[in-house]
């Protein structure tokens, strides 16, 4: 196949799953709601079981599940019944997983997690099928087809598991009122764990290294003040509290502006500046220099009484990141 031909094999291919994914959304019903509900009201654990690329699946539901505030175990279909059963306390649901919902692994081992007293939730592509008949709770994963060019490798179903898997995970979420703070807890040694954990106090640069101005300084005066302080802005502090700032980009305009350079930075400062409170996290300061029309590189830090007491600069953010 030519190159060409190859892009336009992965462009069809995304596009099928795409189309896919969205029929799996108008299928989805209250089943779901009832999935999270059987799992909130159960104390034990979520065992999630499954074979071949449906166990793959399993695993990262089950690593989704247990970030996110609910209790879960993978187990694999074919070692169930030596000995990996050991791992159930009696009343543990259970998600199988499987295309056809037929899976022999899977369908041996529905008698005995009856006797466990096991609730039975299945993510499966076929309705009809064994495991639909005797789960408890049936959750539609069924697809038009695989997208692969044979049309017979787990890659449409596999997605489709995934994002059933998510979805409850979504929920499950939303009903156990798991924040931001949870998931922090939950993920020290992660990236996003870490700016989750974070506060904006632990890295921003103290008020005392940060220049301060007055209206009636010059512009001169404020350039030597923010040479000295090289932060990228310089505050206009009165008692304590905030009452404006001038950024490099004011002091560019004040520069080119204005022709003698003694005149007053007053009428370039920012009267109404964006600040954020010391307890904010790195990720929220982060989304609030970056999230909006027109991006900003520094913010002014106040604590509990609204008194300045810091500032934070994008590049501080950037290397906490790397770190």
């Amino acid at each position: 196949m030519s190159q060409n031909e190859n892009i336009d094999l992965s462009k069809s291919i995304i596009e099928s799953l795409s189309k896919q994914l969205l029929d799996v959304a108008d299928n989805v019903s209250s089943d779901i709601d009832k999935a999270s509900d059987l799992i909130i009201n159960n104390s034990g654990k979520v065992v999630i079981c499954g074979l071949g690329k449906s166990g793959l699946i399993g695993q990262k539901i089950v690593a989704t599940l247990c970030s996110t505030g609910t209790r879960a175990v993978f187990m694999h279909a074919a070692e169930a019944t030596h000995g990996d059963l050991g791992i159930y306390n009696p009343g543990d649901p259970t998600i199988l997983i499987s295309k056809s919902g037929n899976t022999e692994e899977l369908v041996r081992l529905i008698p005995i997690l009856k006797e466990f007293k096991s609730p039975l939730i299945s993510i499966i592509g076929n309705l009809d099928s064994t495991l639909a008949k005797h789960s408890d709770i049936v959750l539609n994963g069924s697809v038009e087809n695989e997208i692969d060019p044979l049309g017979v490798v787990p890659t449409t179903s596999s997605l489709v598991a995934l994002a059933i898997g998510d979805a409850l995970a979504s929920v499950l979420m939303a009903k156990r009122g798991f924040d931001k703070n949870d998931f922090a807890r939950n993920h020290p040694g992660g990236e996003l764990g870490k700016q989750l954990a974070l506060k904006v106090e632990t890295i921003m640069h103290p008020i005392n290294q940060v220049a301060q101005i007055t209206p009636e300084d010059s512009i001169n005066d404020c350039a030597i003040l923010m040479t000295q302080n090289p932060l990228g802005a310089a505050l206009f502090i009165d008692n304590g509290n905030l009452k404006g700032i001038v950024t490099e980009g004011d002091l560019r305009k004040s520069i080119t502006q204005k022709e003698n350079l003694s005149d007053p930075i007053g009428e370039f400062v920012n009267e109404k500046p964006i600040c954020i409170p010391s307890t904010t996290s790195i990720f929220d300061a982060m989304k609030v220099m970056e999230d909006r029309e027109s991006q900003i590189s520094v913010l002014p830090v106040v604590d509990s009484n609204n008194e300045c007491i810091g500032l934070l600069t994008i590049h501080d953010l950037y290397q906490t990141k790397l770190v």
